[in-house]
């Protein structure tokens, strides 16, 4: 028993025992974190996007309400539940699937597949990236429609209840999703043009920037496919009355239904991700 002792020792001398997945992932967080503050055109652009577009059209739209039938609401609390959901498919969905397509193209994914680092680890630094930036763009945007466009809050907590999950599932879902389309994208040169234009079709059919219910039936439909027009939906039931949704298409929220879109869409990514993502180019074996 004394004999072993010492050669259990060496052996964890040398070959000592990794930190846990979890660990290196919180690391890995603060890895993702910096490099991502030293994009400043990309944080620009994450952080001001909807700051910026909910400042052009609330003024722009400034005194006329949406809705009929007496249940009109001042257009920048009309607008407020999309630039919340596009903030967090911009800062999930898009930022991923261009980044990780950068990444494997410049030859990063390749040179961490070859370190002790598990894979685990480095989707959870991109999870909390993710999380992190999300949260600060989205309090940003309640801070500036709150202050500047008198936009009220919810004051009860089932509101807010609502609000952390729509957040938190359409946050994971879109994050899934963008690791999941960062195969797509040839090379990291590509990326760009391949991912914007569906986040872009994605924002003007799912109620975005037009009233949902004023856009017609068959791009509705559309819509109704995708994650976007769910997290839209979700959000507009946290801030907008109970009235208003009498504009909904099914004439309620769908909490339900919401739930079971972007969880559908949230577990197809993760299987179509764990069969195709790719640490190589695929002109690199």
């Amino acid at each position: 028993m004394s004999a072993t002792a010492p050669t259990n020792r060496a052996a964890t001398a040398a070959h000592p025992r990794l930190p846990s997945a979890a660990r290196l992932g919180a690391d890995r967080t603060g890895i993702e974190l910096r490099a991502f503050f030293r994009e400043r055109d990309a944080v620009i652009f994450i952080f001001s996007y909807p700051l910026i577009m909910m400042a052009i059209f609330a003024t722009v739209f400034s005194g006329q309400d949406q809705g009929a039938d007496g249940y009109g609401v001042p257009f920048a609390q009309y607008f407020l539940p999309g630039m919340v959901a596009t903030g967090v498919m911009l800062t999930s969905f898009q930022s991923l699937a261009i980044s990780i397509a950068v990444e494997r193209d410049d030859g990063t994914l390749k040179r961490l597949r070859a370190t002790p680092l598990p894979a685990l680890s480095y989707f959870y630094g991109k999870i909390g990236l993710v999380l992190l930036t999300t949260v600060v763009q989205t309090s940003l945007l309640l801070v500036l429609a709150a202050t500047v466009y008198d936009v009220p809050m919810p004051a009860d907590v089932s509101s807010w209840a609502t609000f952390a999950w729509v957040f938190v599932l359409g946050t994971a879902t879109g994050t899934v999703c963008g690791v999941a389309f960062s195969t797509l994208p040839r090379s990291g040169r590509s990326a760009t043009a391949v991912v914007t234009p569906v986040v872009l079709v994605l924002q003007f059919v799912s109620g975005v920037f037009f009233a949902f219910f004023a856009l017609p039936s068959w791009m509705q439909t559309v819509a109704s496919v995708f994650p976007l027009k769910w997290m839209a939906q979700g959000m507009r039931s946290v801030f907008l009355p109970d009235d208003a949704q009498a504009l909904e298409v099914a004439g309620t929220w769908q909490h339900g239904a919401t739930a079971a879109v972007l969880a559908a869409w949230l577990v197809v990514s993760l299987v179509v991700g764990v069969r195709t993502f790719r640490w190589r180019r695929r002109d690199d074996g």
